[in-house]
């Protein structure tokens, strides 16, 4: 049964240099169509689930209208929510305001993430990005004073000229604020965008992976528990909505650009405006077999701390992992771990997470 739902908004006031996603500059024509358009793709294919968690990311959501909002929430009215709901929408804090964040906490929005990316002037005039640090400031307080007790906030590292101490002085500024929850991401320069098209260099390697240990060490004294690669909390607060994505969970997707995992299918969503505001929403659908499923449980699994729950994989396919993949000399060599019956990474060995999950595949038993 699915529990987990992905909305996007593709809607942004401007476009960051580094942004792969699904996006485009917001006018308010095309915004009145996409929602007509969300709605009648919900109703076609949402089939009344109790939903344990519902995101809503973009893009940049908080650039829509009050009004935009409202309508947003309408529409996502027709689903059945469970009474633990985690309920996150996206933000900047440059169009974040205490009339949204008040219309958040009427339709039951219980978790908010924000961009910050980073605090100096030099990297944000790189990214094209803009951050009021008084802005921020006051915005997370008018978010405590409304009752909000979960809170996400995204940093980028790896930039082009960055330093050690560029990073640290981010860090220091994202602990003042108290968050709930800290991602993180080494920037990746995409080809097709503007950094790419500019031929922006990445920094070196060596540099790249002093930062990540920097992060893993920085984080650890501050309290937070680095429960997946790219993800810290603290205690209680990890985000169980991407945690579906990591348990390889089924989930809907819907809104231009998204993904859906439903009945062994993998679909992806159309980019194009014109064919999904034309009902042509799906892109392309991968059919999945149980080699497939097995597969993609392997990969998502080993993101997380606690990697693979082999009893739980047992369950789902009536197999033991050991006889798909014979991974034993992985764990001799020390780049997995088996404990209390869960097969994972340490964490010092997560730089190199994705070279191990390739290691571990082709290990797979044919016959």
């Amino acid at each position: 049964m699915i529990k987990n739902c992905y909305i996007h908004i593709p809607f942004c006031d401007k476009i960051c240099s580094y942004c792969d996603f699904c996006k485009m500059y917001k006018i308010d024509d095309f915004i009145d169509t996409y929602l007509d358009s969300l709605e009648k793709e919900i109703k076609s294919i949402y089939k009344g689930e109790v939903l344990d968690t519902i995101y809503i990311g973009g893009g940049t959501p908080s650039s829509l209208s009050l009004k935009q909002l409202k309508r947003l929430f309408e529409i996502l009215s027709i689903f059945n929510k469970s009474k633990t709901i985690e309920y996150t929408i996206e933000n900047n804090f440059e169009n974040i305001d205490r009339d949204k964040l008040e219309l958040y906490r009427e339709v039951g929005i219980n978790r908010l993430s924000f961009g910050i990316e980073t605090t100096n002037k030099n990297h944000l005039k790189l990214l094209e990005r803009e951050l009021d640090l008084d802005k921020v400031n006051n915005t997370i307080k008018i978010c405590r004073e409304l009752g909000f007790n979960n809170i996400n906030v995204d940093l980028i590292y790896a930039l082009p000229n960055e330093t050690i101490k560029d990073l640290e002085d981010d860090l220091k500024y994202i602990y003042s604020l108290d968050v709930e929850h800290i991602s993180t991401y080494s920037l990746i320069i995409e080809d097709h965008t503007k950094l790419g098209i500019n031929n922006t260099k990445n920094i070196s390697e060596d540099l790249d992976y002093e930062m990540y240990k920097y992060i893993c060490s920085s984080m650890k004294s501050n309290n937070y528990k680095h429960y997946e690669i790219s993800n810290f909390s603290k205690e209680g607060f990890y985000s169980k909505h991407n945690t579906c994505y990591w348990n390889n969970d089924c989930y809907y997707g819907f809104g231009i650009g998204a993904s859906s995992y439903i009945d062994n299918m993998r679909i992806t969503n159309t980019r194009s405006l014109n064919n999904y505001c034309g009902g042509k929403y799906v892109k392309e659908v991968e059919y999945l077999n149980d080699d497939d499923k097995m597969e993609y449980e392997v990969i998502l699994n080993l993101r997380k701390s606690n990697g693979i729950d082999l009893d739980m994989f047992k369950s789902k396919y009536n197999k033991s992992l050991i006889d798909v993949y014979n991974y034993k000399d992985l764990i001799d060599l020390g780049v997995l771990v088996l404990d209390n019956n869960h097969l994972y990474i340490p964490e010092d060995k997560w730089y190199i997470s994705n070279s191990i999950i390739v290691d571990v595949l082709e290990r797979k038993i044919y016959g």
